[in-house]
């Protein structure tokens, strides 16, 4: 006992674990009655409001999934827009329970923020963003551009790295925000505007004529994105980590929002597992034993998020690539439930 006190005091001084990791979380979004959820400003495909403020995108479903595991129902949530450079302390100080912002998962961040991230929803790579009209078609070609950025991002030290590696020379010109990044691109203020790739696609959008402008070839990163909670209260970390997994493995397991209901009734074990009619894993993550049925119903499967926010279906139009099923090509792949 003498040892087991001495290990947790150590820890606690270390700053490896803190009083609030009890499971704590949880129970004070069931009280409040929504998830706050913490969301990019507007990007298309990812989180964007209308002009009605409803919000819409692949981000935003993830915490309309978390909802729906907890409450069965998807609008149960508050969605607070943040800056890059306000994203993690809005996460650290409790205004939200989740961070889903197109958010890159690297080593510094899971270390140094008091936060974890709880998957992979998109496998993105940094691109550049390029006027047709300077006719370029490789990075390679971009020595002495002046290039775009905006701060509080992976975006600058990748950029650094890429043009360093490649001896070419560049200028930086930053922006707090990705609206006055892309208007600054868009007005002649810089050559180059560079982001996240799937960030690029869902700009440009915005300019006033996007046939105008390409995405070139190349990818010079790897943006893992994906949502954060506070480190602490691993019950809150477990569901919304399997929250993410349930809409990956429905999608593997073929079942989709119009057949959720049959596939419900199914013998086979697997899917007796995922529909809580066998066992209780729904209850051991603090929800109820239909949790999956309910988070597919409510967005769809995760190629069904994927399709309709930034795929094939979607205005983004980008392909699912790495983001493909590990069986199909691709490297998304979760757990089983059991």
């Amino acid at each position: 006992m003498k040892r087991a006190s001495l290990v947790l005091t150590v820890a606690f001084a270390a700053g490896l674990a803190t009083p609030a990791a009890h499971a704590q979380t949880l129970k004070t979004v069931t009280d409040r009655g929504m998830v706050s959820c913490g969301v990019s400003q507007g990007l298309p495909g990812f989180s964007s409001p209308d002009d009605k403020g409803n919000w819409t995108g692949f981000d935003v479903d993830i915490c309309r999934a978390v909802a729906a595991a907890i409450f069965n129902d998807p609008s149960k949530v508050k969605f607070v827009p943040l800056s890059a450079k306000d994203r993690f302390t809005a996460l650290q100080s409790g205004e939200i329970d989740v961070l889903s912002r197109n958010t890159t998962w690297t080593l510094s961040r899971d270390t140094t923020l008091g936060a974890n991230f709880t998957g992979v929803t998109y496998y993105d790579g940094q691109g550049f963003l390029v006027k047709k009209s300077l006719k370029v078609n490789s990075a390679l070609e971009l020595n002495s551009a002046s290039v775009c950025v905006q701060t509080g991002t992976t975006t600058e030290q990748n950029l650094a790295d890429y043009f360093k590696s490649n001896s070419m020379k560049y200028e930086v010109i930053a922006f707090a925000s990705a609206d006055e990044t892309v208007k600054a691109y868009e007005s002649g203020r810089c050559d180059v505007f560079t982001s996240d790739v799937s960030q690029l696609y869902a700009e440009r959008l915005k300019l006033a004529n996007p046939a105008d402008h390409a995405v070139l070839p190349e990818v010079i990163s790897k943006e893992p994105l994906g949502p954060m909670v506070r480190h602490g209260d691993d019950q809150w970390f477990d569901l919304v980590k399997w929250v993410l997994f349930a809409m990956v493995d429905a999608e593997e397991l073929g079942i989709t929002q119009k057949n959720v209901d049959d596939m419900a009734k199914s013998d086979k074990p697997e899917l007796k597992r995922v529909f809580g009619t066998d066992g209780n894993l729904g209850e051991q993550l603090g929800v109820t034993k239909d949790w999956v049925a309910r988070i597919v119903k409510a967005v769809g499967n995760y190629g069904e998020a994927f399709d309709r926010n930034v795929g094939a279906g979607s205005k983004l139009g980008i392909a699912r690539g790495l983001n493909q099923l590990w069986n199909k090509g691709g490297i998304q792949y979760a757990p089983p439930i059991r």
